[in-house]
């Protein structure tokens, strides 16, 4: 990660004549994309690393063609030699989602909503002058084969995962009488692949669209299908109807001719079948192949998601096997299958996260259950040998962005997560009341102290369960917070 860190650092000196602040990795989403935000006096730019040279090619055409046709999308501002890097206008860190998840389904939130899909609907039409298909990453259109495409990637990476038994000739000819519809629409513009909330920044109430490089050419319906029927946003049948009729509106006017809305809201709901199994197909390559946890834990809303769909007998147009299998996968076995059994507040069970220093003496387990976990973080590589993080510990951000960017961290505790899951459910399940996972390391102040504080938040997060931590040797040092004040604490305890 430093190769990577120091080459985002050449492009900025090299472009600007001014060497960063700092840079800090930002958190890694679904694709092998790699952020960063770079700090230099009062402003802010996004960095982007990517070894896919089409794909960072794509995006900064369709950027600079946005742009030209003032389009609510970041500036390009510099691009490395080879293309593997580039600095973006920062935008904000708030998006849609956020908004929503802070204020919950209010005016405001409804109205950020009418202003992206007003600015989505400017993008896909007036964004489709002129603009030169020809350096999409895929297929230029989202035609029949880019249908089938997506139905397959649901077939193959979620649906065959559960190894249930069905007809794979019926469903290939299902699949294929769904893409032969769903193509037969006469409003093809620009379709931005991937339009849902988390892709929308908002500042100062102003929309703006990032994550784009997947457009091609295709149907207005499959983008409104993306935002309305998001499956972690939850929006109810009245804000989606409404919001769908208001597009409708802003179609109307940008079009020379209004639409036929009947037919138009027919293969919308096509579309939004299309993109609820697409969305299961990603999450299952990126939860059950890649074992990437947020994409697991997402399973079972995405399910609940299309059960609702299904529920109001939306499309009339699934053929007979695709329907069968829709059913059973929504069922409450299959749901449950994919959903975290949590802790309630009759739980027994407390989980205690230790961090301590292989120096002195092993954690001690007071409950007499012989010491749980303990996880040695010594191969990774120490903070502590660097002058300007030792007066700081694995609770501070700078040391944080070190061992997230420069170490394999991430790897490591993704492993002791799958670990330690087993036994935490089980343990819930079995009624048992204590847990101990402890982390060490050289001197019980960086690695052990972050692998602690992250596994605490791990287990909060995913089973509810009560967690306590203890930082057995934070009384040798003095923390430092990033803003340079200091603390504290004698044998620091936190429930979580």
């Amino acid at each position: 990660m430093k190769i990577i860190i120091d080459k985002i650092q050449e492009l900025f000196v090299a472009s600007t004549n001014k060497a960063p602040q700092r840079i800090e990795q930002l958190p890694r989403s679904g694709s092998d994309r790699i952020y960063f935000r770079i700090f230099h006096d009062d402003k802010t730019f996004i960095a982007t690393y990517n070894l896919n040279i089409k794909e960072n090619k794509t995006f900064i055409a369709f950027s600079n063609h946005f742009k030209s046709k003032n389009l609510p999308v970041p500036e390009i501002l510099f691009i490395n030699d080879d293309i593997t890097a580039y600095i973006q206008q920062d935008l904000g860190t708030v998006s849609l989602l956020d908004m929503l998840e802070k204020h919950e389904h209010v005016d405001r939130v409804f109205d950020l909503y009418k202003k992206s899909l007003n600015q989505l609907a400017r993008l896909q039409i007036n964004g489709d002058d002129d603009l030169d298909y020809e350096i999409c990453l895929t297929a230029k259109e989202f035609g029949k084969q880019a249908i089938l495409s997506d139905l397959l990637y649901f077939k193959y990476y979620f649906l065959d995962t559960l190894q249930l038994p069905y007809d794979k000739q019926a469903m290939l000819d299902d699949f294929d009488a769904l893409a032969t519809y769903l193509t037969k629409t006469e409003y093809k513009y620009f379709m931005f692949r991937d339009f849902q909330s988390r892709n929308i920044i908002i500042n100062n109430d102003e929309v703006y669209f990032i994550d784009f490089q997947g457009g091609m050419k295709g149907a207005l319906q499959y983008d409104v299908a993306s935002l309305l029927w998001q499956a972690k946003a939850q929006l109810s049948d009245e804000w989606k109807n409404n919001l769908l009729h208001y597009y409708l509106d802003v179609i109307d006017e940008l079009l020379a001719k209004p639409i036929d809305r009947n037919i138009f809201i027919g293969q919308y709901d096509g579309y939004v079948l299309i993109r609820m199994l697409q969305v299961l197909g990603a999450y299952g390559f990126r939860g059950l192949f890649e074992r990437k946890s947020y994409f697991l834990t997402s399973i079972p809303i995405a399910l609940k998601n299309l059960k609702k769909f299904l529920q109001d007998n939306r499309v009339g147009i699934i053929t007979p096997e695709l329907s069968r299998m829709l059913e059973i996968i929504t069922g409450p076995e299959i749901i449950t299958h994919f959903e975290p059994f949590q802790a309630d507040e009759n739980t027994p069970l407390v989980v205690t996260v230790n961090s301590f220093s292989y120096k002195r003496i092993l954690p001690q387990d007071e409950t007499g259950n012989g010491g749980g976990f303990i996880f040695d973080c010594r191969g990774l590589l120490n903070p502590g040998r660097f002058e300007e993080f030792k007066a700081f510990s694995g609770r501070d951000k700078k040391v944080i962005d070190f061992l997230e960017q420069r170490t394999r961290m991430n790897e490591f505790l993704n492993g002791v997560y799958e670990v330690i899951n087993i036994s935490v459910e089980d343990y819930i399940k079995r009624g048992f009341t204590n847990l101990m996972i402890s982390f060490g390391c050289t001197g019980g102040q960086h690695r052990s102290v972050y692998a602690a504080e992250q596994t605490a938040k791990h287990l909060k997060s995913k089973y509810k369960v009560k967690v306590n931590v203890h930082h057995l040797n934070e009384t040798n040092w003095i923390p430092a917070s990033s803003k340079g004040e200091q603390t504290k604490s004698l044998n620091f305890t936190s429930e979580l």
